[in-house]
């Protein structure tokens, strides 16, 4: 009777097991994985069709290459202002993204006479890598273009912009020692930490009678072996808390990808010069859409007050 009950046992032992690395093999793919937007998901969302028109109509934009320190071959378009100018803005995407889709924020910075970086993120557009980093590595690699574009002109004057993903690594990038002539940052819609928005994702795209830590702490694995970077050292938390560059904060109060208290939580823990922006009635990343003269107003006045 024993040994039945222990063969049972085993059974029903190894499909939970056997349950729970499918359930996470499938919050793998679904987040790590890195994947483009569809033709119709692009004309269907107003920032993305605004974005690909502007960016493919514009005539003085060009390829540019910078090497990752792990030696990927990462590509961004830079877009010169129209009059000589030493400011420069590095527009950062997020997931399901590249580069040419920040060109809604780009456009409003090249209007207002701004050089314009727009990177592809490792695994997205025309950059090496197969796999989606959070801001991990990315940290790393938009510091390469920061230091591109002070050998190509040391008196320039940067500031970063990130939407989602590109938000926290905005912030992660900002946790790190940076040159002086980074003068602020804006972040859009950032997450707190990966594990939190990993559970967040797996709960409404996935679920079921998997609990969420053990889905956590198998994806953990799948990260680190696949892609080399522990899912618990992206913390955007204490990477605020270590930067010392006046930051922007932006969120949407009716964010269905992440958590608007998110936001709240990031700037309470910024330890830099830091302002706060909640545009009412926007979904995830909508808010320079929604309302464009507070977004905007929000991102002049940290100018001024950073003589950017």
């Amino acid at each position: 009777m024993s040994k039945k009950r222990n063969f049972v046992l085993f059974g029903l032992a190894s499909a939970v097991l056997g349950g729970s690395v499918i359930a996470a093999s499938r919050l793998y793919d679904l987040s790590v994985v890195p994947s483009q937007k569809t033709p119709e998901e692009i004309d269907k969302d107003p920032m993305d069709s605004v974005s690909r028109e502007w960016f493919n109509k514009i005539e003085n934009k060009e390829d540019v290459y910078a090497r990752s320190i792990d030696d990927l071959n990462l590509h961004a378009t830079y877009i010169k202002a129209e009059e000589e100018s030493h400011k420069y803005a590095i527009c950062i995407h997020g997931v399901r993204s590249s580069g040419e889709f920040m060109s809604f924020f780009g456009k409003h910075y090249h209007d207002m006479g701004i050089n314009v970086l727009l990177p592809d993120l490792r695994g997205f557009g025309k950059s090496d890598g197969n796999y989606i980093g959070y801001g991990y590595f990315d940290r790393l690699d938009i510091i390469e273009w920061i230091y591109w574009i002070i050998k190509k002109d040391p008196d320039a004057h940067i500031l970063l912009h990130g939407s989602s993903m590109g938000a926290a690594t905005t912030l992660m990038t900002t946790g790190e020692h940076l040159p002086s002539q980074v003068i602020m940052a804006v972040s859009d819609s950032s997450y707190t930490t990966l594990p939190k928005e990993f559970a967040d994702v797996y709960k409404k795209n996935i679920g079921g009678w998997m609990p969420t830590g053990l889905a956590l702490f198998i994806i953990k694995i799948l990260v680190k072996l696949r892609c080399g970077y522990d899912i618990d050292k992206v913390n955007v938390l204490d990477a605020v808390a270590r930067s010392k560059t006046p930051t922007l904060f932006i969120h949407g109060d009716e964010d269905t990808v992440i958590d608007p208290q998110m936001c709240a939580h990031l700037y309470e823990k910024c330890a830099a010069p830091k302002q706060y922006c909640l545009i009412l009635g926007s979904d995830h990343v909508q808010g320079a859409r929604i309302d464009p003269d507070k977004y905007w107003k929000k991102v002049e006045s940290l100018m001024e007050k950073t003589s950017f």
